[in-house]
């Protein structure tokens, strides 16, 4: 579906994309994940044509598009649409720019905004829309031509928690029904619903597994730790930690050995008379392995 052979894009003095080649199948959904300032948005729009690379492929293997059906759909980061257009004014505009007839626009649009539930509110102005309520209008807009080919770069970036589970539904539901799905996310909880993830780190392509597979591969041990205490980089300088979080009441700590660091983490909470509660290993999680990716734990 999408092919990506040694693409690279310089700014300046900055290398946004460094050499990534990729490949993404037909009919997955694939995560485009990592950290601000990773490469994610520059790669994107080089898929999509809005931005020439320095050097590289980009081939795109879709079905010719038609009068009624376009080859891919784009949901920008940030909101591009007309706050003073009402959302079905929105829509009528983004079809007609597709060269979609009339009577295909109302047709889809019925069923997509019933799709995101927002078909009660098809009247309303774009600007008087909550932020979640923004981004399934924007995701409307670049399904009006339904395309085999949905591409979103960070969709859900700064919605909140509810809304965010709300459009992973659709896009499941969407791919469910045969759609390849390209989406980029800063959220690790999010690249766990992807079929396949890409890391991305300083404009390079540090891994490209299944979230399975890349936690299953993780070198490192993870210890969970409740103690009485909310200091939270108690284990910041702790020799035996190579990373260390803290999640409101417990703590979560990156080592090489479970057994050894065990023994010492109880040692160094004694000597501090901090009271400890419970420690044990727990599954890593994509963050433990994006995290320590983006540090160079790994």
């Amino acid at each position: 579906m999408i092919s990506i052979r040694e693409l690279s894009k310089t700014f300046g003095s900055n290398q946004a994309v460094a050499k990534v080649s990729l490949e993404v199948q037909g009919g997955e959904i694939f995560g485009l994940v990592g950290p601000d300032g990773a490469g994610k948005s520059t790669l994107i729009r080089m898929i999509c044509g809005l931005i020439t690379p320095d050097s590289g492929s980009v081939v795109l293997s879709l079905p010719e598009p038609t009068p009624e059906r376009g080859a891919f759909g784009y949901m920008p980061q940030k909101f591009s649409l007309y706050g003073d257009l009402s959302i079905m004014e929105n829509i009528n505009f983004f079809g007609s720019m597709y060269g979609l007839k009339q009577q295909t626009i109302g047709q889809r649009s019925e069923e997509i905004l019933q799709l995101t539930n927002l078909l009660s509110f098809k009247t309303r102005l774009a600007d008087q829309l909550s932020g979640g309520m923004k981004q399934k209008l924007a995701l409307t807009c670049a399904l009006i031509s339904q395309p085999s080919l949905l591409v979103l770069d960070e969709p859900t970036y700064g919605v909140d928690p509810e809304s965010r589970k709300e459009f992973w539904k659709i896009l499941y539901r969407l791919n469910k029904s045969g759609m390849t799905i390209l989406v980029s996310t800063p959220y690790m909880d999010e690249a766990e619903l992807c079929q396949r993830v890409g890391f991305m780190n300083n404009g390079r392509l540090a891994a490209v597994d299944t979230p399975s597979n890349l936690k299953a591969n993780f070198p490192y041990k993870v210890l969970e730790i409740k103690a009485a205490s909310r200091e939270p980089e108690l284990f910041k300088d702790f020799k035996y930690v190579l990373d260390a979080n803290f999640y409101g009441y417990k703590y979560q700590v990156v080592v090489e050995d479970a057994a050894m660091a065990v023994s010492e983490i109880r040692s160094f909470l004694t000597a501090r008379a901090i009271s400890l509660e419970s420690i044990g290993e727990v599954a890593p999680t994509m963050e433990n392995v994006f995290v320590s990716m983006e540090e160079g734990v790994v």
